[in-house]
């Protein structure tokens, strides 16, 4: 079974910086992979993909804060995030997609919490 292992989240300032990692098993790194958020009372949402060739495509509302990139050798997928807001207060997860879809199998995620 995939097994997802996200960190990094924390509180941090508005304008601030975080690194998500997210460690995951060898048998699904070959697969594009990916960010979702999911803020109090809403619905889970696309943040990043990148696939294995090393393209990446973002959520609107990500405006060139974030960067999606991945270290193959240790199977970490990350996400820098930049210029953070209050609204991308949320708890970070990622996942892979397999025959054209995500996975339905979630890991714990981490929490995103921008405030003063």
């Amino acid at each position: 079974q995939a097994q997802f292992v996200e960190s990094g989240g924390g509180l941090v300032q508005p304008g601030g910086s975080l690194r998500l990692s997210c460690v995951v098993s060898e048998g699904i790194f070959g697969n594009t992979m990916g960010w979702f958020r999911q803020a109090p009372g809403k619905e889970r949402e696309f943040v990043a993909a990148i696939t294995t060739g090393g393209s990446g495509n973002y959520g609107n509302f990500v405006m060139g804060r974030f960067a999606i990139f991945r270290d193959k050798p240790n199977l970490t997928l990350f996400l820098q995030m930049n210029n953070l807001k209050p609204e991308d207060t949320a708890v970070y997860y990622c996942n892979y997609r397999f025959n054209g879809l995500w996975s339905d199998h979630w890991g714990q995620g981490t929490q995103v919490t921008v405030s003063s």
